[in-house]
């Protein structure tokens, strides 16, 4: 109906219902998945009946980042997917394969230009003017995790993994939100170490508003979009613009954060792990860089 490739739209009753859907690839973030949940989201605010946007993700879990099938296996060569029309521009997948090939000069506002307008994406669901409450379950890694903090509310499976592993190489978080959810001190426990927080970790670290089994995880997740769905929407919004007021510089550090996701992939380090995704594919390029850390979380770690 909407013409959606990465994700569902679907209004019940007074939830509009976003769902990413690449269940094949863990909802592998593409080029065009940020522009269509930009396009989703604008038609939540628009339709006077939807109260709140419930985000979601199909398969084994909420999402697992970028599609680094597209980024760093293939050199940057997929991840313009569906950028059709983009000849010449910042988002046609001949200029960002070039710009990240190792033997030519990478021109930072080139990266900046693709990277920035993904992180607009992202921030449609912290600036819709209705709230969003994602549901986490299985895994929210890397670039997932752009999407969840970007929501309102966060209600995550007790089990599941959250936090931003690419902090070891390839990445630095482009929305820069952890420390406006947990606190500078906690973001850097997480940011020092490309740590994962479990779903319970998550709730006591203040990041996620409650925790449950995946056996109920759906039953509290529709029983929170029901309460708020029972509110006016014009009290809603007011709500939510009053309580995002406190997030000052915000902007100038998503800048420094886009920019600094592009250095962290033109490092000697970076371009190691991109040579060695191209050679092993980029699951064993992941598995060798997260092995030496094994699989602990702040609070399980022992020295």
């Amino acid at each position: 109906m909407n013409n959606f490739t990465t994700m569902t739209y679907e209004r019940t009753g007074r939830v509009a219902r976003i769902m990413l859907n690449r269940p094949d690839r863990g909802n592998g973030i593409t080029l065009a998945m940020p522009r269509e949940l930009a396009r989703a989201v604008e038609l939540a605010n628009l339709d006077p009946q939807a109260h709140v946007i419930a985000l979601s993700g199909n398969g084994k879990g909420f999402c697992g980042g970028y599609d680094l099938i597209a980024s760093a296996e293939q050199g940057m060569r997929g991840v313009a997917e569906h950028a059709q029309g983009f000849s010449d521009s910042p988002l046609d997948p001949a200029v960002q394969a070039k710009n990240h090939d190792p033997s030519r000069t990478w021109d930072p506002i080139i990266d900046f230009a693709m990277m920035s307008r993904n992180v607009r994406g992202f921030m449609s669901l912290f600036h819709s003017e209705k709230p969003v409450v994602c549901k986490v379950h299985g895994f929210c890694v890397a670039g997932g995790t752009d999407m969840a903090l970007c929501s309102d509310l966060l209600v995550i499976e007790d089990k599941a993994k959250i936090g931003y592993p690419p902090a070891r190489v390839w990445g630095t978080p482009t929305t820069a939100l952890w420390a406006y959810r947990i606190g500078a001190q906690r973001a850097k426990r997480l940011l020092f170490t490309g740590d994962c927080l479990s779903g319970l970790e998550a709730v006591e670290w203040g990041l996620a508003i409650e925790a449950a089994p995946i056996t109920q995880l759906d039953q509290r997740f529709e029983t929170l979009l029901g309460r708020i769905a029972q509110m006016p929407v014009n009290q809603l919004v007011m709500m939510k613009l009053l309580v995002n007021q406190s997030t000052p510089g915000l902007l100038a550090t998503q800048t420094l954060g886009t920019m600094f996701d592009g250095i962290s992939r033109h490092t000697t380090e970076g371009y190691a792990f991109q040579g060695r995704a191209q050679e092993v594919g980029f699951k064993q390029a992941v598995r060798e860089r997260d092995e030496p850390f094994g699989d602990f979380g702040p609070s399980t770690f022992k020295g």
